[in-house]
């Protein structure tokens, strides 16, 4: 892939990525840090991606690993720090701050992933089984239990007849 290809590839995937990593991750800056990552490493290896061979599932990919990665250390660290903290002062969850990114983040990390690709970033089961390295079936269970999962945490709240919305 020539600097011209490269940069025309790197503009018409970037935002796409972006927000399908936004998706997986949560965190729009995690999200936007992880792609920039990865395309770096992509253009170290310019000369070697082809576009027959789907450099966009190259990026995505080396960018979910990062972020992976990423989470992993963030996640060793909280819990280092876990005994120091106060139970008192870290503030509950806002019961009206109920979207569909929240309720992603709720899922397992894999049910997540699987749900991301497949309904933000479009791609079909076979793809999303080869970018992950799980097989078909093993995407079709994460999809089905995240369908639930998601099903369960986005429910909408049903008031009683009468209940006054504003009290």
């Amino acid at each position: 892939m020539t600097e011209e290809e490269f940069a025309e590839f790197y503009t018409h995937s970037v935002r796409r990525l972006t927000g399908q990593l936004y998706v997986i991750t949560g965190d729009l800056h995690e999200a936007e840090d992880a792609v920039q990552d990865a395309f770096v490493r992509a253009w170290d290896r310019r000369r070697h991606l082809d576009r027959g061979h789907a450099p966009e599932a190259w990026v995505r990919t080396v960018a979910c690993r990062l972020a992976i990665s990423r989470w992993r250390r963030l996640r060793r660290g909280q819990q280092a720090w876990a005994g120091r903290l106060d139970a008192e002062a870290v503030p509950g969850p806002d019961p009206t701050g109920v979207d569909l990114t929240a309720a992603l983040r709720r899922l397992p990390a894999r049910q997540r992933l699987c749900a991301a690709l497949y309904y933000v970033g479009d791609l079909p089961v076979e793809q999303i089984a080869a970018e992950t390295g799980m097989a078909t079936g093993t995407v079709k269970t994460h999809l089905s239990r995240a369908r639930s999962a998601l099903a369960r945490h986005l429910e909408p709240t049903v008031r009683p007849p009468g209940e006054n919305r504003d009290a």
